[in-house]
């Protein structure tokens, strides 16, 4: 096995101990990714305001051989980071670990800034766990009936019955509109966040919940699965704003 490595976690968050896995990689900075991921979109973006564009690997989710072999077999899921010859991935299902060393090792703390850090625990935790678990279903209802090859299809639809019951494909796409009404209903905070405050949700620069929330978004309108919902103006202007945002060098 190759050696383990402790990233030092930022006071304030509840963060499991972070693996940073050493193996012969290629030296630039790569994602590995599913394109419609939240979590992927996030830290993509992240790594994009620093003005890096980072080389995007797209996984199979039905064949993740490819971070299987990464990772050493210590992790099956996205996004993992590949930076030189360290491998990065999360180390439990409410860790922010490549975020972490994100932060550390390109974004000069900019990602959990000491006097957001209390508060972003609790906006991220309301992200992954209240609105991503509806904004999610949104788009799998609409992009895994679409997928072509029956084997990938069927793999991955096997997949999420075994964690979300049988026919929960065809639950979703019945229930599509309450979803995307409940997604609405999830947001409003932000929207309200947003249209009374600053630029962005803690002031006059993104942090993690930012681009958090903009991968959350980007995974429920992906590839126009859901309309961006119009009563929420301000977290649109909010969303193209984050887009071409670029710290100051």
């Amino acid at each position: 096995m190759s050696p383990c490595v402790r990233l030092p976690q930022a006071p304030g968050l509840n963060l499991h101990k972070s693996y940073v896995k050493f193996r012969r990689v290629t030296s630039r900075l790569k994602i590995y990714q599913f394109a419609h991921s939240p979590f992927c979109i996030a830290v993509t973006q992240a790594v994009r305001s620093v003005g890096i564009e980072p080389e995007l690997v797209d996984v199979s989710n039905a064949d993740r051989f490819a971070i299987v072999r990464l990772t050493g077999g210590a992790y099956y899921q996205v996004p993992v980071l590949a930076d030189g010859e360290r491998v990065v991935y999360e180390s439990g299902s409410d860790s922010q670990d490549i975020a972490t060393y994100l932060d550390k090792h390109y974004l000069n703390g900019r990602l959990f800034p000491a006097h957001t850090r209390g508060w972003q625990m609790i906006v991220n935790r309301y992200l992954e766990n209240e609105v991503e678990n509806v904004t999610f279903k949104v788009c799998d209802a609409a992009l895994i009936p679409a997928i072509a090859d029956v084997v990938e299809r069927t793999l991955i639809v096997r997949h999420k019955e075994r964690k979300f019951g049988p026919d929960c494909i065809e639950r979703w796409i019945q229930e599509r509109g309450n979803l995307v009404a409940e997604a609405a209903r999830l947001l409003s905070p932000f929207e309200q966040t947003l249209a009374y405050g600053g630029p962005f949700l803690f002031g006059t620069a993104p942090v993690y919940s930012d681009f958090l929330l903009f991968g959350i978004l980007g995974n429920f309108t992906f590839r126009d699965t859901a309309p961006f919902p119009a009563d929420l103006p301000a977290l649109k202007v909010w969303r193209g704003r984050l887009t071409s945002f670029r710290y100051p060098v």
